[in-house]
């Protein structure tokens, strides 16, 4: 075979091992209530080690997703967290 065609093939091999390569990914869910970027990191770094500790996971290959979600677009026993913070004061 050319080169080409070694180079082709060779490229086609990696794509199809990076297909197969499973990705641990942790996706955080938390109101926007006055998290730190501190905190934030602490989270990242909490979860990469519980992956790579308890499942033996590459922290390289770990993902961390921090989604903070507005307190009226959450809730929970039938009432948004925005509502239930107004009481509580």
């Amino acid at each position: 075979m050319n080169d080409a065609v070694n180079i082709a093939l060779e490229n086609s091999i990696k794509k199809q091992i990076v297909k197969n390569i499973i990705v641990p990914y942790v996706n955080f869910k938390i109101t926007d209530e006055n998290v730190t970027k501190e905190q934030k990191a602490q989270l990242i770094i909490g979860a990469t080690s519980l992956l790579q500790k308890v499942l033996n996971k590459n922290p390289a290959t770990i993902f961390v997703i921090i989604d903070e979600v507005k307190t009226d677009n959450w809730g929970g026993v039938g009432e948004q967290v925005s509502e239930r913070r107004k009481r509580e004061k």
